[in-house]
């Protein structure tokens, strides 16, 4: 049995903001090649999740503290749904359907979300970086989280 606890998450949280992505996940699932694929995940409030979709998998997620923001986007960069789900909305899951291209922001510190996707995970082909958004250390990604926290429902992040 796994027993998952405040402590862990606690350490989880810690582990995350001492890293250079401010994010930190505990995998449940014991390898990349098992057919079900279960993390937690911890992210800071500066941590960035370059847009990205999972081809032919959905996402479920449940967010287990804080708060994030999930932007959907269509394939040139427009917002399509924006959602926050967590500490004091109505929302505390959601599924990404297969192929949608999805951010996640963290809106409080010290933010967990727990997401259950189809594996086998190989990171060459299990997702695909939106072209539009900027790689993960580049020079341009403060300008485009910037884009991201304001960024309504119809508007072109890209």
């Amino acid at each position: 049995m796994k027993l998952i606890t405040t402590l862990m998450i606690d350490e989880l949280i810690s582990q995350a903001g001492e890293t250079k992505r401010l994010r930190a996940n505990y995998n449940i699932h014991e390898s990349l090649s098992d057919t079900v694929q279960r993390l937690f995940i911890a992210a800071g409030l500066s941590t960035y999740f370059r847009p990205h979709r999972h081809l032919g998998k959905s996402e479920f997620a449940i967010v287990i503290r804080g708060l994030f923001d999930v932007l959907v986007f269509d394939d040139a960069g427009v917002v399509t749904e924006r959602i926050s789900a967590g500490a004091d909305t109505d929302i505390f899951a959601l599924e990404i359907p297969p192929g949608a291209c999805h951010t996640w922001i963290p809106m409080a510190e010290q933010s967990v979300f727990f997401e259950v996707k189809h594996g086998p995970y190989d990171p060459a082909v299990s997702l695909v970086f939106a072209p539009w958004s900027p790689e993960e250390d580049s020079a341009q990604v403060k300008a485009f989280q910037a884009k991201l926290l304001t960024a309504g429902i119809g508007q072109r992040v890209a």
